[in-house]
């Protein structure tokens, strides 16, 4: 826990010097350089976020692992908000030529609203003349905000007396959670626990645990496929959000629907927006909902909506319908399926690297294949594509749910569907309800 909080502490404060270092970055190598500390510092916090709240808090995570993913979703809705004010409407370079130019702006700016700027070799921009962009401001401004979260991590740092030089703090926070890994157990469990104890205290303290090769020896082939198609049902899901988002305005903008720039710009708030407001919703779903089912019901919904926006391709309304639609079905798919997968391991916290990760090269992969079709086939192939996530996400889940019912049960008498018993691991000692 201490190894994973200093991870998170150095993470949360990178990210902010990254956003502050952005605006005075001249160069296009150090900029890319300062991007990929930026984005290895929030796959740090992504993986061990969710890591740790599956470990902490083990059956109960889902109720937890939704609230997470509502934030991330409200933070992805909120700061195109906050950027926006410092976008100028008129070109960021002043010229000779920005009289001729400055028409271009409002349609160049919805361009990249979306993260996909498209094809901007025909729009004639000055590149020498006085900068008068404030788009500074913006990155500072995140920066800014930011900063509250390295320093709310140091304070738990300091809490649980696990900074150095502050070692005789005040009395530690997580003692007095009831649902924290050193709880107290009853005397029904005191044998089990002290069987467990000695295990759990050489590998909680161990953030790299799960990488180890003897974890691995005498495994069952189910134990891989588990981690397998979870990782590729994250995989489908997370890149089917990534071009979704990135590529409904290019599809928009496009024949058939030749949809206005301005409202085509409105597509991937609302996209967000639904996503958002999916994973709020979620939070008190999931408490009565198992996550086998709430993935289930994801996965049909995400190839429906595909089935029907292409039916109904022609039709601007639908469009918007079936995007919102899209943004409540994906939206608790990550939290779910990371529960659900979490829940057939017995909760070591290793399956949450290997899905966190398979999402990541998902949202990566699928954005450039999709880009790259859409460029040779038109944009009507963009929907063919989700079609066809779709449907590999939904068949890699069937995959995942036929290996559950091979993967052996835990040799405990435990009732695994039940949450008022508790789950003994290896990793992480005694959990009671």
């Amino acid at each position: 826990l201490a190894q994973s909080l200093f991870a998170l502490f150095a993470s949360s404060l990178a990210i902010s010097l990254v956003f502050a270092i952005i605006p005075l970055c001249h160069n296009v190598v150090v900029l890319a350089v300062v991007m990929a500390v930026a984005g290895l510092a929030m796959g740090c916090i992504d993986t061990i976020s969710n890591m740790q709240l599956v470990k902490i808090y083990q059956k109960d995570s889902a109720v937890f692992l939704q609230a997470l993913h509502f934030f991330v979703g409200f933070g992805a809705l909120l700061s195109p908000l906050i950027a926006d004010p410092f976008l100028s409407d008129t070109n960021c370079i002043l010229s000779n030529s920005t009289a001729n130019a400055s028409s271009n702006l409002p349609h160049i700016r919805k361009s990249l609203v979306p993260h996909h700027p498209g094809n901007l070799s025909h729009y004639d921009l000055p590149m020498k003349g006085m900068v008068v962009t404030r788009v500074s401001y913006a990155f500072w401004i995140m920066a800014l905000i930011n900063l509250p979260v390295p320093i709310a991590v140091f304070f738990l740092l300091y809490k649980e007396r696990m900074v150095p030089c502050f070692s005789s703090s005040s009395h530690p926070l997580l003692s007095a959670d009831e649902l924290a890994m050193e709880t107290r157990p009853t005397e029904k469990d005191d044998l089990s626990t002290a069987v467990q104890r000695p295990q759990a205290a050489g590998g909680h303290d161990d953030l790299f645990s799960c990488c180890q090769s003897k974890n691995f020896r005498g495994a069952s082939y189910t134990y891989f496929a588990v981690h397998i198609t979870g990782a590729l049902v994250l995989f489908m899901t997370d890149g089917i959000v990534g071009e979704y988002s990135g590529f409904v305005y290019s599809y928009a903008v496009e024949e058939p629907l030749s949809v206005v720039h301005k409202v085509a710009g409105y597509l991937p708030s609302l996209f967000w927006a639904f996503i958002t407001l999916g994973r709020l919703i979620s939070i008190p779903v999931s408490y009565r909902m198992k996550p086998a089912t709430m993935v289930f019901i994801n996965v049909v919904g995400v190839l429906i909506t595909f089935l029907l926006l292409l039916i109904f391709s022609y039709s601007v309304v639908f469009l918007f319908v079936g995007t919102a639609s899209l943004g409540l079905f994906l939206s608790s798919t990550f939290p779910s399926m990371l529960a659900y997968t979490e829940d057939i391991l017995q909760y070591r916290g290793c399956a949450t690297t290997v899905l966190v990760t398979g999402a990541g090269i998902g949202e990566m992969v699928l954005q450039l294949l999709v880009g790259s079709i859409i460029h040779d086939r038109g944009s009507y192939s963009f929907l063919v594509c989700g079609m066809i996530f779709g449907g590999l996400a939904f068949t890699f889940y069937a995959f995942l749910l036929f290996f559950h019912r091979m993967y052996p049960k835990p040799s405990a008498d435990l009732d695994d569907a039940s949450p008022d018993k508790p789950a003994i691991t290896d990793d992480t000692g005694q959990y009671q309800h």
